[in-house]
């Protein structure tokens, strides 16, 4: 009877789940064939996907949320809350939303997307208005409907890193119970490793220059830093209540290991060392210093 009810309640979450990415769809202002592109998937897979004949991978689930311009928490569970695995981001801190249809809404996050890579890319700098309204397939005029000016653009760049990463974390954080696993699982996420991950990190990397430099940048800097640095605090955390986790103090635990992947991705993204060996150190790391010794 408890595994008919347990069965019944998963079919009642894929469903729940199925309708919440076709809404998201619809309400995303792109064709099906369009979000389908944009995630990586054949249109017949996502057409199977959306019928329940086939899962969403947890990365594929991250894509659609950010061509649809909603959290992968939402797309779980209907809210925006985080569903344990993952430091809730305050709503300053997720990209800006705004009262427009879908088609408004559509231009904005295509506008982001595009000027996020060129950020990535080129540098903060070396980017300009018009090169952005190349890159979003739009004029300089409309490039400024949405964003007054360059700065608040890469503001949203930003947010929208955040954004990617949160929904990694969610989508992917709850597959791993044990602590050990989670948190090895979460510094592989933040990996300079791949095309979008330099990119972000090369956003992050910008973001910690600016913030060093004019104390403007740097509210908007430590909020989402502090977001990161609580999910790894909590991990640590969850690890010595279950005994995993050596018992020293947490605070000093989470600044060891964020300072250490910190240092690291610098290093990557210089090319002085490779993501492979990135994460090896801190699987090293995590062994010898948070891991509690086998009795």
């Amino acid at each position: 009877m408890e595994s008919q009810e347990l069965g019944a309640a998963q079919v009642e979450y894929r469903q729940a789940l199925l309708e919440r990415v076709r809404m998201a769809i619809r309400n995303s202002g792109l064709a099906q064939r369009d979000v389908a592109r944009h995630i990586g998937l054949d249109e017949t897979k996502l057409s199977k996907a959306l019928k329940g004949t086939r899962r969403f991978r947890p990365d594929e689930l991250t894509q659609l949320a950010a061509a649809a311009g909603v959290t992968v928490n939402w797309l779980l569970a209907g809210t925006d809350d985080a569903l344990g695995v993952s430091a809730v981001p305050a709503a300053t801190i997720l990209p800006t939303r705004h009262r427009e249809d879908s088609g408004h809404a559509q231009k904005r996050r295509s506008i982001v997307e595009k000027a996020w890579w060129l950020f990535a890319e080129r540098g903060y700098s070396s980017v300009r208005i018009a090169d952005i309204a190349i890159a979003s397939g739009t004029s300089d005029s409309t490039v400024h409907y949405y964003f007054r000016t360059k700065r608040e653009i890469f503001a949203e760049a930003l947010r929208y890193s955040v954004k990617l990463a949160f929904d990694r974390q969610i989508a992917e954080l709850h597959l791993f119970p044990n602590p050990v696993d989670r948190l090895k699982r979460l510094a592989f996420l933040q990996l300079p490793a791949g095309e979008r991950g330099r990119a972000e990190m090369s956003i992050w990397l910008q973001t910690w220059a600016e913030a060093a430099v004019d104390s403007a940048w740097q509210e908007g800097h430590a909020q989402s830093y502090r977001r990161w640095s609580q999910t790894v605090h909590d991990i640590i955390v969850d690890g010595q209540n279950s005994g995993g986790f050596v018992s020293a103090d947490a605070d000093e635990l989470t600044q060891y290991l964020t300072a250490l992947i910190d240092g690291l991705i610098i290093k990557v993204l210089t090319g002085m060392l490779t993501a492979e060996s990135m994460y090896a150190q801190i699987e090293k790391f995590i062994d010898r210093t948070i891991v509690a010794p086998s009795s």
